[in-house]
């Protein structure tokens, strides 16, 4: 509790650009993070989703197609015309150039996150013995899509992006893995996920404007069209001290039974059987 405070109180002193606030935001996640295993965890369900799935470090089938279409991302030197509407502030968006090997050096989510996504997704569908409504808010390229989508060609993942450039390319790569089960949609998501999301849901990935009031806005629509077993993966929740602030507020909310924080995300669950309970697990 004292490590944990004074991390908190040091980071607070110290932290003048987001990077450094990222440092120490990790430093104090790495002192703290005690249910690494599934210890303290009460409910059979969450223990084994962290005991034998987020500590699952087995590569599955498709992994290894799906890194070599990053890589082929990361060579490509192409300029895109993109539209950003997460750093405009404006209905209109921000229009600039930029290098697909540029948008997937700095925007694509980590091998590590992605594969945790599949193992999640893949615990998920095998207890529920259906097809999964999946829903993932900031397309990229579309690799974590890949992810979420490649688990089983009866699920369902609808994938929301701003810019129709970089969704193009997205497809581009669905179409060499032949992930027929994406279907994408082009535009500012404060409108398309209002238009797009599907009535219940079972994993919603949120990728997509990391602003304390975007990322509030979109969870808080989505919390009660999760299905019981359904979970909220919201990205980079210690990016910054505004998106700190939007996880502390989240885990809190009312419908949030069960929060995790595995530093690089942040899991929320809505599960009535489940106490009240946070944890801090080291991915």
């Amino acid at each position: 509790m004292h490590m944990c405070k004074f991390f908190t109180n040091f980071a607070a002193i110290m932290c003048k650009t987001d990077a450094v606030y990222r440092i120490f935001a990790f430093l104090k996640h790495l002192f703290t993070a005690w249910n690494t295993t599934g210890e303290g965890i009460h409910s059979p369900y969450l223990f084994e989703l962290v005991r034998f799935v987020l500590r699952d470090e087995n590569a599955y089938y498709c992994f290894a197609d799906i890194e070599r279409r990053r890589q082929m991302l990361l060579d490509c030197k192409d300029e895109l015309n993109v539209v950003d509407f997460g750093s405009a502030g404006s209905p209109e968006g921000l229009h600039l150039k930029r290098s697909v090997c540029d948008i997937a050096k700095h925007h694509l989510e980590s091998p590590k996150v992605g594969q945790a996504l599949f193992r999640l997704v893949n615990f998920i569908g095998a207890h529920e013995k259906r097809p999964l409504e999946i829903l993932e808010l900031g397309t990229s390229l579309g690799i974590t899509t890949a992810y979420l989508a490649a688990v089983d060609s009866k699920n369902r993942v609808t994938t929301l992006e701003g810019s129709g450039e970089v969704l193009k390319v997205a497809q581009g790569v669905w179409r060499i893995l032949k992930l027929e089960n994406i279907e994408g949609h082009e535009g500012a998501i404060d409108n398309t996920l209002f238009q797009c999301a599907r009535e219940r849901l079972d994993v919603a990935y949120v990728d997509a404007n990391h602003t304390f009031d975007a990322t509030m806005r979109y969870v808080n629509y989505l919390l009660p069209r999760m299905n019981e077993k359904g979970v909220i993966v919201v990205d980079d929740i210690h990016h910054s001290p505004e998106m700190e602030r939007a996880w502390k507020a989240l885990k809190e909310d009312k419908q949030v039974t069960t929060s995790m924080d595995l530093y690089h995300v942040g899991l929320l669950f809505v599960d009535k059987h489940y106490l009240k309970r946070h944890y801090t697990i080291l991915l």
